[in-house]
């Protein structure tokens, strides 16, 4: 799929848009994951909830995984070797629209379970099949030097948060609200940030 172009977005329109993507592509496979993309988008955004997190932590959980709709690289890139740097490209989609907190975390999700699995010996024994091959591709564990300057991140424990709640969110048959539950949350935080 081609990358959007955001230029024709504003903050009245970028939640529909969302929304466009989700039900004209929520259904392909996630990277041989059991359940579809927006199951397990969704999953995230439930998970969050369930935890009481603020909006931006919801919404970043729910959208954490959107630039794998929105970048340039096929469907099968993990199976060809291929990074295809979803968490940058999603970032740079909801940046104009949506609070820090919410971009840092679909940005650094990636980075965050690097980190983890530097930091906690039993996060890696946790980690799906399909977890661990993109691991390889993202460039393996951090060092102490990448888990020293991570750290320093402001969001570092909302970001590992959201990062948790990707591991769990792959549930087959788990009912979650689906995009229009969500809708208003992220209405919301698009007016703030509008009026930040």
């Amino acid at each position: 799929m081609a990358k959007p172009d955001i230029s024709i977005l504003d903050r009245c329109s970028i939640v529909d848009f969302i929304g466009e993507i989700f039900a004209r592509c929520g259904a392909e496979e996630y990277l041989g994951e059991p359940v579809t993309i927006s199951e397990h988008m969704y999953q995230c955004g439930h998970l969050a909830e369930a935890a009481g997190a603020s909006d931006e932590l919801v919404a970043a959980a729910l959208l954490h995984d959107i630039g794998h709709f929105t970048n340039e690289f096929p469907d099968n890139a993990a199976e060809l070797g291929i990074d295809s740097h979803h968490d940058r490209a999603g970032a740079s989609i909801l940046a104009p629209f949506f609070p820090k907190l919410v971009t840092d975390c679909v940005r650094h999700h990636v980075s965050a379970k690097r980190y983890l699995c530097a930091v906690d010996p039993d996060y890696f024994a946790n980690l799906s099949e399909a977890s661990v091959l993109s691991l390889k591709l993202q460039g393996g564990p951090m060092t102490e030097q990448m888990v020293a300057k991570f750290s320093e991140n402001a969001d570092v424990e909302a970001i590992v948060q959201v990062r948790k709640w990707d591991d769990e969110g792959k549930i087959p048959g788990l009912e979650t609200g689906g995009f229009d539950h969500f809708a208003p949350l992220l209405r919301r935080l698009v007016a703030k940030h509008a009026a930040a």
